[in-house]
């Protein structure tokens, strides 16, 4: 595993003061930057050197970016659907039902519980920093940083033409526009309630869709976040008067007996890689009780 950051200083950036290099050029966050300078982890040319340094042309700059960390989580053996890993993230293909992170109604049997045995398994030194959340009974592909640079670099690059996460949605009723993008301000009723509603007080909120089939009294619908606002599909859909199958917060009762949860899957990830940039694209095939939904509803 490659731990450390390689910069070459060239001509043009010469005479830059070290920290000065590694916000700019490098890119790194201010937090990253102190943390690894007191812990002694950013070397020039071999050597542990000061932040207020006076970069030369040709200089070498090595960032570990490997230290030692915990979490107050305790690792369980728990089987997961690993769609891609390396050094810096691991995209996991979560399954309906599964809680992301432990709570205090779900103390354990969380993906960071698995994830964390996994780390220890493989003798990495990780914990458990989310990138994507999915809500328990969302299914679909979530990325988990490995490190603190590449959870800065994810976070940073969330906001890029670059980075996206698609949905695959079966909605009760019919769209009369196939295509097009829902805007409207997403807003938290209160403390103590987990239910958002569309509210003028709330956070701008953009939702696209496009139809992909039609049924008689529903659609398959995919759905692009362009911000990613707790629930916001959901409550986008509901607030349309097109609730997701299966959702008993934002949707209809009566679903039981089509599906036990809601019919919602993160089926497409494109995220540009934290340290090479390269994207990566990746898909997830829709689950089979979301198949067995169609099925029922389609024929």
């Amino acid at each position: 595993m490659n731990n450390n950051l390689i910069y070459k200083i060239t001509d043009n950036e010469k005479n830059m003061k070290l920290r000065e290099y590694l916000r700019k050029n490098a890119k790194l966050s201010g937090r990253l930057i102190k943390g690894a300078a007191i812990d002694g982890r950013i070397k020039v040319n071999n050597l542990v050197t000061k932040l207020n340094y006076v970069l030369k042309a040709n200089d070498i700059i090595s960032f570990q970016v490997e230290k030692k960390e915990s979490q107050n989580i305790e690792p369980e053996k728990i089987d997961l659907d690993i769609r891609y890993e390396d050094e810096d993230l691991i995209i996991i293909n979560k399954m309906p039902g599964m809680v992301v992170h432990p709570t205090k109604s779900y103390p354990s049997g969380t993906l960071a519980n698995g994830l964390l045995y996994y780390f220890k398994e493989k003798g990495e030194n990780c914990i458990v920093r989310l990138v994507s959340r999915l809500d328990m009974d969302t299914s679909g592909l979530i990325i988990v940083a490995k490190n603190q640079f590449s959870h800065m670099a994810l976070a940073r690059d969330m906001q890029s033409e670059k980075f996206k996460k698609s949905y695959l949605a079966v909605v009760h009723g019919n769209l009369k526009v196939k295509e097009g993008t829902i805007d409207l301000p997403i807003y938290r009723t209160g403390d103590d309630s987990i239910k958002r509603i569309v509210d003028e007080r709330g956070q701008k909120s953009i939702t696209h869709y496009k139809v992909i089939e039609s049924y008689d009294d529903s659609e398959l619908i995919e759905l692009t976040l362009e911000t990613g606002r707790t629930h916001q599909i959901r409550v986008h859909l509901s607030y349309l008067g097109h609730p997701i199958y299966g959702d008993n917060l934002y949707g209809i009762d009566d679903d039981k007996a089509l599906i036990s949860r809601q019919a919602l899957h993160a089926y497409k990830l494109s995220v540009p890689h934290p340290r090479t940039g390269e994207v990566l694209t990746l898909e997830s095939e829709v689950p089979i009780d979301i198949k067995e939904l169609i099925t029922k509803i389609s024929r």
